[in-house]
């Protein structure tokens, strides 16, 4: 019976830890974009679509358009996904003053609004 616990407990672990950094290469890429509009760039223009990248595992494609950063989910997804994943991200930028609005967009895709 210990054995079993043991065994559920760690399993339990494994996924906690495993979801905690599902997001973690989305943030990476978004802070890379919004790092350089309060740097380097005023604004993206059209060439932000160029300046597309992909996490590691392909999930999630984010580029720029003028000060704003476009964030898709590559495969099908629920608007639950993408309700999630909004959230996730409006937590990451909470008390950031560079980022105005976290919102899901009429194309259905989710946009992290930098505007002045």
């Amino acid at each position: 019976m210990r054995y079993i616990l043991t065994i559920i407990a760690y399993t339990l672990l494994f996924f906690t830890v495993s979801s905690c950094d599902r997001y973690k290469s989305v943030y990476e890429h978004t802070d890379y974009f919004i790092d350089k509009l309060s740097t380097t760039y005023s604004s993206y223009g059209l060439q932000g679509v160029n300046e597309k990248r992909y996490t590691d595992d392909g999930r999630y494609g984010i580029f720029p358009i003028g000060r704003l950063i476009n964030v898709r989910i590559e495969d099908y997804a629920t608007s639950e996904e993408y309700e999630k994943l909004r959230q996730k991200l409006e937590d990451h930028y909470k008390g950031d003053s560079r980022v105005n609005d976290v919102y899901i967009n009429q194309a259905g895709t989710i946009m992290i609004d930098c505007r002045n």
